[in-house]
C-alpha cells in the first residue's frame, strides 16, 4: 500500500472550503519553474492563478545555461547537444531519464530567448552569453552554457520583480500567502486543489480545468523527509539555503499516486563556515540570506581534514570535498591558505557563482579580501602567524597540519601533486604569514529528487502512466539529476527550472478535459542544426 504523507504544513486536510475559485490552470510556488510555468500557460490561452505560501515571490536565479540562445549565437558560443547530453547523463552514471536531458538542451535556448526578450529587454536588459569553460582536469568535462542577465556586460542584473511585472501586466493571478493543503483528485484526475489564504486564515477551493503544475522547490528545510529520503545529507550539510523548500509538492503529489526519484540529488556548495568545536549532527541551520558562506570556500586551497590530513583532490567540483569529507572523521574539513591569497584567485580559473569577477559575485581581489575579513571578525574565520598556533585556534593536530602544508609547498616546487593530482596550475603556496584556516562544512542548496515526469513534464503513476491533469517541474521534478550536481555546466540547475517550467506550463495549456494525458505538442525551440554536431 502507498504511504501517505501528513501535510508539511500542519494544515487541516480535512477542512471544508468557504468557497471554489475556477481557473484552468493552477501553479503552486512562485520560484524560477513556477514564474514560467504561470507565464507560459497565460501565454497559450489559458486562464492561470500562481499561489505562493510566501509573501514574495522566491529568487529569480541569474547564471542561466542553455544550448544555442540568441545570445550564445551572436557571442559566436557552440555546443555540441550530444556530447553535452551524454555527458552529463555520464556524470550521473545513466541514473536518469535521457530523453529529459534531450528535451531541456532542446528547449534551453528558446526558454532564455523569450525571458531576454519578454522580461529582460523591456527594461533595457539582455544575457550576456559566457565563452570561457576552461578546465584542464579531463575527468570533469566543462561547456560554455552560462548566460548572464546585465545591462553593461560588466556586472549582474537582478530581473525577479520585472518577472512580477509582466504576470501582473498579462493577467496571471497570483495569490501570496496562499498555501497548498493537498491535491482533489476524482475519477482518477487531478482537478485542483484544497488551499488556505492564511491572511484570512481560510480554506477554499481551486478547481482548474486543465491542470495543477508543482513548483515547490524540493524539500531540503523538512529534516524529516531528509531523514527519510536523503539522511545523509543532515551529515553532510550545516546549512540549508532553500528554507521554503518544505517538500508539500512532491509529499501532496505521492498522496494522490505519483512515484518519485527512489535515490537523492542535491546541490551542494562547499561554503558552510563551522564554529570550531561544533558538530555536524548539532547543526542544520536554515537560512534564506547565506548566512556564514564563504567564498573562496570553493577554491582549491589545501584542504585538511579534523585529524590535520590531507584527503581528496581540491580541485574537483564544488559538491565532491564535501562527499569526500563524509569519509573522514566528523564529516568536517578545514581549509589552510596564507596572506597571498587575493593574488593566487584569479589564476586558478574557476567556473560558474565561484568564478573571479564577472560573472562571479566576487568582482575582484578587493571584494574576496572584504569577504574573507568579515568572517575574521566574526569568528569564523582564524589567522596566525605560525602553524603551531593555526593548529591550536583550528583544533587540529600541529604535526599534522604541518607536515600537509610541507607537502603542499612541495608540491608548488615539483610542479606537480603527487598525492591526489591537483592541477599544477591549482597549487598555491602557504609561506605568508599570516596563515589563515576555517572549518568547512556543506551547505544544501537544493534537493533535486523529485516527482518522476515525462517529456511533457506530467507526473507519473507506480505504471509510469500520467497522471492526468497533474504536472511537475523545477525541483519538484525528478529524473533529470543523480546525486551530486555538476558545476562544470554552469547554471544547469536554474536553466532546468525555468525551462521545464515554461514546458508544464505549455503543456498544462493545452490540456483539455476530454483529452486526458494527451498534452500540448511542443514547438521545436532549436534551429534546423540542433541535430547536427554544433548547435
Amino acid at each position: 500500500m502507498t504511504k501517505l504523507y501528513d501535510n508539511v504544513d500542519h494544515l487541516d486536510t480535512n477542512a471544508s472550503a468557504a468557497y471554489t475559485v475556477e481557473t484552468d490552470v493552477l501553479v503552486v510556488g512562485a520560484g524560477n519553474a513556477g514564474m514560467e510555468a504561470a507565464a507560459a500557460a497565460k501565454e497559450a490561452g489559458a486562464n492561470t492563478i500562481l499561489i505562493e505560501k510566501e509573501k514574495t515571490i522566491n529568487l529569480m536565479r541569474v547564471g542561466l545555461a542553455s544550448v544555442g540562445s540568441r545570445a550564445q549565437k551572436a557571442a559566436g558560443v557552440t555546443i555540441n547537444k550530444q556530447e553535452l547530453v551524454e555527458s552529463l547523463a555520464a556524470f550521473a552514471q545513466h541514473n536518469v531519464d535521457q530523453r529529459l536531458l534531450e528535451t531541456w538542451a532542446d528547449n534551453s535556448g528558446a526558454t532564455l530567448d523569450w525571458l531576454e526578450e519578454k522580461v529582460l529587454k523591456p527594461h533595457g536588459a539582455h544575457l550576456r552569453a559566457e565563452a570561457d569553460a576552461m578546465v584542464t582536469n579531463k575527468a570533469y568535462q566543462a561547456f560554455p552554457t552560462e548566460n548572464d542577465p546585465t545591462f553593461d556586460d560588466q556586472s549582474f542584473t537582478s530581473y525577479g520583480d520585472w518577472f512580477l511585472e509582466y504576470q501582473e501586466e498579462h493577467g496571471v493571478d497570483l495569490r501570496f500567502e496562499t498555501i497548498l493543503v493537498n491535491l482533489i483528485k476524482e475519477a482518477g484526475r487531478v482537478t485542483g486543489a484544497l488551499v488556505k489564504d492564511l491572511v484570512k486564515d481560510e480554506y477554499y477551493q481551486i478547481n482548474a480545468k486543465k491542470g495543477v503544475i508543482l513548483t515547490t522547490g524540493g524539500y531540503s528545510a523538512n529534516v524529516e523527509l531528509l531523514k527519510e529520503w536523503n539522511p545523509l545529507s543532515l551529515k553532510k550539510n550545516v546549512y540549508n539555503d532553500s528554507p521554503r523548500s518544505n517538500g508539500a509538492g512532491i509529499t501532496s503529489a505521492l498522496n494522490v499516486g505519483a512515484i518519485r526519484d527512489e535515490e537523492p540529488a542535491e546541490t551542494i556548495f562547499d561554503r558552510g563556515l563551522v564554529p570550531v568545536g561544533k558538530k555536524t549532527e548539532d547543526m542544520y541551520y536554515q537560512t534564506a540570506t547565506y548566512d556564514h558562506w564563504l567564498w573562496i570556500g570553493s577554491y582549491p586551497f589545501l584542504k585538511v581534514n579534523l585529524r590535520g590530513e590531507r584527503f581528496a583532490n581540491e580541485s574537483v567540483p564544488y559538491q565532491f570535498i564535501v562527499n569526500a569529507a563524509a569519509k573522514e572523521p566528523g564529516y568536517l574539513y578545514a581549509m589552510i591558505w596564507d596572506d597571498d591569497y587575493a593574488e593566487t584567485l584569479e589564476k586558478v580559473h574557476m567556473l560558474g557563482c565561484a568564478r573571479y569577477g564577472f560573472p562571479g559575485y566576487m568582482k575582484d581581489k578587493e571584494a574576496f579580501i572584504a569577504d574573507t575579513e568579515q568572517h575574521v571578525k566574526d569568528g569564523l574565520v582564524v589567522k596566525a602567524d605560525s602553524l603551531e598556533e593555526l593548529a591550536e585556534k583550528l583544533n587540529l593536530p600541529a604535526d599534522k597540519l604541518k607536515e600537509a602544508v610541507a607537502n603542499n609547498n612541495q608540491a608548488v616546487i615539483d610542479h606537480q601533486d603527487k598525492e591526489f593530482g591537483k592541477e599544477a596550475y591549482r597549487i598555491t603556496p602557504i609561506k605568508k604569514k599570516p596563515y589563515y584556516g576555517c572549518i568547512l562544512g556543506g551547505r544544501i542548496l537544493c534537493t533535486f529528487d523529485g516527482l518522476r515526469i515525462n517529456t511533457k513534464m506530467e507526473v507519473l503513476d507506480e505504471k509510469h502512466d500520467p497522471i492526468p491533469g497533474l504536472y511537475a517541474a523545477g525541483n519538484d521534478a525528478g529524473g533529470f539529476f543523480w546525486g551530486s550536481y555538476n558545476d562544470r555546466v554552469p547554471g544547469l540547475a536554474a536553466s532546468h527550472a525555468h525551462t521545464f517550467g515554461r514546458l508544464a506550463g505549455q503543456s498544462a495549456a493545452g490540456l483539455t478535459a476530454d483529452e486526458p494525458g494527451k498534452g500540448v505538442a511542443q514547438e521545436a525551440h532549436v534551429d534546423a542544426a540542433s541535430g547536427a554536431s554544433h548547435i
